[in-house]
């Protein structure tokens, strides 16, 4: 339920972007579809209790380690971040175009390689969530 309420925020702030189509694409793909898949896996996947071992006691001078470096790694990224130079999609040529519009051109001419990659990777979880839930059979 908070991950549908996380989504739902996340196409307001889409909608005061004034990126209304990214807010409904918000709302139609990840709240609609990919809520509903992750519940479907959930329930499908018979998920037995676990035992209840105690795994990671005394282990908290590791935790903090992996937690100190990871902070380390983060301060250092952003103070290496650089703003990039303005680009030729300006503000006012996105008003102009739509902005509908002004996206489908930037993932279809510069970001098509990525575009395409992504593709490829939800084929490849679409394909793995039917062998999650395919239950097996016994031949005789």
């Amino acid at each position: 339920m908070w991950m549908l309420l996380l989504f739902f925020h996340i196409a307001s702030l889409y909608l005061f972007l004034n990126a209304e189509f990214i807010a409904a694409i918000q709302v139609i793909v990840y709240a609609g579809a990919i809520l509903v898949l992750f519940l479907f896996v959930v329930l499908l996947l018979n998920l037995r209790e676990e035992l209840k071992v105690k795994r990671f006691i005394g282990s908290w001078p590791a935790g903090l380690f992996v937690s100190a470096a990871i902070l380390a790694i983060v301060i250092n990224v952003i103070r290496s971040f650089v703003l990039a130079p303005p680009g030729k999609y300006s503000i006012e040529y996105i008003k102009e175009a739509t902005h509908t519009k002004a996206l489908g051109t930037i993932l279809y001419t510069e970001y098509l390689f990525p575009f395409e990659i992504a593709s490829l990777v939800l084929l490849i979880a679409i394909i793995g969530a039917i062998v999650l839930a395919k239950r097996k059979t016994r031949s005789h």
